[in-house]
């Protein structure tokens, strides 16, 4: 009836559909709340909304001292 190939690929979407099953599953509105809650609580410590101190920016140009 099933060859070999067969009950092991069977066995393989058996096995997936299992693992897909035991997942916890948000819906997406309760996902988009969560994340908006997320970012508003951390929007302070965010350095591309705040921007980040001159002192404290490494990336920053470095004054170049030189002598005349």
């Amino acid at each position: 009836m099933y060859s070999s190939s067969n009950v092991i690929a069977m066995r393989k979407v058996v096995k997936h559909l299992r693992l897909q099953a035991g997942l916890h599953h948000l819906k997406v509105s309760q996902a988009a709340a969560d994340l908006k809650q997320f970012c508003l609580q951390n929007a302070q410590n965010d350095p591309l909304l705040t921007g980040e101190s001159s002192s404290t920016n490494p990336f920053q140009p470095q004054k170049v001292c030189s002598f005349l």
